[in-house]
């Protein structure tokens, strides 16, 4: 319709001595509801659903990198798509941080998600993260993706995207006894 939903996260972080906000998270929530603000989309031609609506996609996403994936559930729920939804998702606390929590539940019940594997990282002693729950589930991941599922990765490109991939490499080497290369 005519409206655009925004998932964000006021980061603060510091830079040359003083506490400094992200200026885009930060501008936007400051806004007043039914403030206007310029926007420019650009494309990603990579990061889309597949043609294929029987195709599964595995999701993969920690803390506002969730936002992709619930406009990828609503939009295959409306369209009737016969392929299988297995979201990934990370963040700090469950009592604080679990992102649409509600939705998912919803969309669990439907049958518009099939399966959710969660992370909190803070809520017990050891730090559990999205690719911790990959490795856990790694032999039913390599089979989803032998199947022609999609992977999607969206959230810190620095440090859990870089960590996924590793492990879902290793989900490849044990499960597929696939080499390094």
């Amino acid at each position: 319709g005519d409206e655009v939903h925004l998932t964000l996260a006021n980061v603060a972080f510091e830079q040359e001595g003083e506490d400094r906000w992200g200026v885009a998270s930060r501008f936007l929530s400051q806004l007043a509801e039914g403030a206007r603000a310029p926007v420019f989309v650009e494309e990603n031609t990579r990061f889309r659903l597949p043609a294929d609506p029987g195709r599964d996609i595995i999701m993969i996403g920690a803390g506002t990198g969730v936002a992709p994936y619930r406009a990828f559930v609503q939009a295959r729920a409306e369209a009737g798509a016969a392929g299988r939804n297995w979201l990934f998702f990370g963040n700090p606390r469950f009592a604080s941080d679990f992102l649409y929590q509600i939705e998912w539940q919803q969309a669990l019940k439907s049958g518009a998600l099939h399966r959710i594997d969660l992370a909190f990282s803070r809520d017990q002693a050891e730090k559990i993260y999205v690719q911790h729950r990959l490795a856990e589930r790694g032999a039913e991941v390599y089979d989803w993706i032998q199947g022609g599922a999609h992977v999607y990765v969206c959230g810190d490109a620095a440090r859990m995207a870089r960590d996924v991939q590793a492990t879902l490499l290793e989900i490849a080497r044990d499960q597929g006894g696939l080499d390094e290369e």
